[in-house]
């Protein structure tokens, strides 16, 4: 065991962590703890967007995909731009009209409550399995590290992370993102180089051995309207349309990522940081492929036993071939993306349970208790995130198993609020037989067919909202003086009842 090494992880959780919890000052209500008094630069949260969206699984996932396949993953990066385009120009312009805390306001304004916290109650699901996953990753990296039992290294990290995330709120989560988010990709850009450096021939031996390996191989155009075809998740057709359906989910109604778009000064920041988070991710994938490149021809030169778990490969390498010192730098620098993205979710999580859920029950609740509320309700997420990420050792690959379960009920998420969008005549019950439908519909996908991930979101969304768009045919008209109704300010319609509950709240 190296001492450095472990004294500079110890010396990063201990300065993370301080870091963090130094954001608690100035807090005085909800939106200074839940959206950071709007006041981060577009930069900033533009970063925070891609801590958010890589994660330890990006880290620790994505060069296992590399060293068994090629770099089409990169194809579903292609559907992250165009999901950035859609976002921007449909529901930013929604998110703005007057301030919402969490993205299932807008479900409120124009369904109702029930249709809120339906579609809030997804959310906590799918957020709660997903970064279970994204927890056990990092079990996976201080295990090798400490060589301690995996469920302990989950408790270290959840621990520290959720002390600076009670103190700071989303202040400290979008601050710490950006200093995890540089350390992690100078960290990558590092090991690359020193990966390197251990293949004899550098990298014109690595492109030729990767080439007739056909690790390069990036885009696959083939289309057959067969199951067989459907059950390819990296195709061209499965990437860009589940990439774009997959991101247009996550990122415009999960709470996740709309806190952090809620969190800018404007619409026009908003915009600025969702469209700049693309490059840089982009980048991140196009990186750590690389690296699964490398690592392939260094395996396969020195004909070493290849772990039974890809996922390992990577951090494995760091902490065995490494020059002491700079293995605890990468080591740290891949914890900094696990508790960037822990950190996030549970300051999401806890938002979701006290705007959408607590805070509606009980209206007259002062912005004091509103604030120990929510303080708490981030330690409770913290335990149950700490319950899955012990279950879910037995999971599998920890990147598809994250992106498998946060592609099942995205896709009805994404239906219903682009039912609440572009159209005007169905109501809350057409939204919610679409969602019973699309959920239905996608689970049967998931367990009784053959069908790739990455055509979740994509069947899920049509589904629902063709569904709700049936359903709106059999709802019986309005009495006159529950018509919709435009409020001024081009605002979305109302019904007189949701509106008055808006003001009530």
């Amino acid at each position: 065991m190296r001492y450095l090494d472990l004294a500079v992880i110890l010396a990063y959780l201990a300065g993370i962590t301080w870091f963090g919890a130094r954001f608690r000052s100035g807090q005085k209500n909800l939106r200074d703890y839940f959206l950071g008094g709007r006041t981060a630069p577009w930069w900033a949260i533009a970063l925070s967007i891609v801590s958010a969206e890589t994660s330890t699984l990006t880290i620790v996932g994505t060069p296992a995909l590399a060293f068994t396949g090629n770099l089409g993953f990169l194809q579903i990066v292609l559907g992250y731009l165009l999901a950035r385009i859609v976002i921007s120009l449909l529901f930013l312009p929604h998110y703005f009209r007057g301030e919402m805390f969490t993205a299932y306001e807008l479900m409120r304004r124009r369904f109702g409550e029930r249709i809120r916290k339906l579609t809030a109650s997804m959310f906590l699901v799918t957020r709660t399995l997903a970064e279970g996953v994204r927890v056990y990753a990092i079990a996976l990296v201080v295990s090798i590290v400490l060589g301690a039992g995996e469920a302990a290294s989950i408790v270290l990290i959840v621990a520290l992370t959720l002390f600076y995330t009670f103190e700071g709120g989303m202040t400290a989560v979008i601050w710490t993102d950006v200093v995890q988010m540089s350390l992690y990709v100078l960290g990558a850009v590092l090991s690359f180089f020193v990966i390197l450096s251990h293949i004899p021939g550098g990298w014109p031996h690595v492109a030729a051995v990767a080439a007739a390996s056909h690790k390069f191989a990036l885009f696959d155009f083939h289309f057959a309207p067969t199951m067989a075809f459907f059950s390819q998740p990296y195709t061209f057709w499965a990437g860009v349309a589940g990439g774009c359906f997959l991101t247009t989910a996550s990122h415009g109604t999960d709470q996740l990522m709309v806190q952090r778009l809620l969190s800018a000064r404007s619409e026009g920041q908003s915009r600025a940081a969702l469209l700049a988070s693309w490059a840089v991710i982009c980048f991140q994938f196009t990186l750590f492929l690389l690296i699964g490149i490398l690592l392939y021809v260094y395996y396969g030169d020195l004909k070493i036993t290849v772990p039974a778990q890809t996922d390992r490969i990577y951090p494995e390498f760091i902490w065995k071939n490494m020059p002491v010192g700079v293995a605890g730098l990468l080591i740290a620098a891949i914890l900094a993306a696990a508790m960037a993205n822990l950190s996030a979710a549970l300051n999401s999580l806890s938002s979701t349970t006290v705007v959408d859920f607590l805070r509606a029950r009980a209206r007259g609740m002062s912005e004091a208790r509103a604030m120990r509320v929510a303080r708490w309700m981030t330690v409770v997420w913290g335990g149950v995130l700490l319950s899955i990420g012990i279950l879910a050792r037995a999971w599998g690959s920890v990147l598809v198993a994250g992106l498998t379960i946060a592609s099942i009920p995205s896709g009805v998420l994404l239906g219903v609020f682009l039912l609440g969008i572009l159209t005007k005549k169905p109501r809350e019950g057409a939204a919610m037989a679409g969602v019973a439908v699309g959920l239905a519909v996608i689970l049967y996908v998931r367990f009784y067919t053959p069908i790739a991930w990455t055509w979740y979101v994509l069947i899920g969304s049509v589904t629902t909202f063709a569904a709700a768009l049936i359903a709106a045919q059999f709802e019986p008209r309005l009495p006159p003086e529950e018509v919709m109704v435009r409020e001024p300010a081009g605002r979305p319609p109302h019904l007189p009842s949701q509106r008055a509950t808006a003001e009530e709240e």
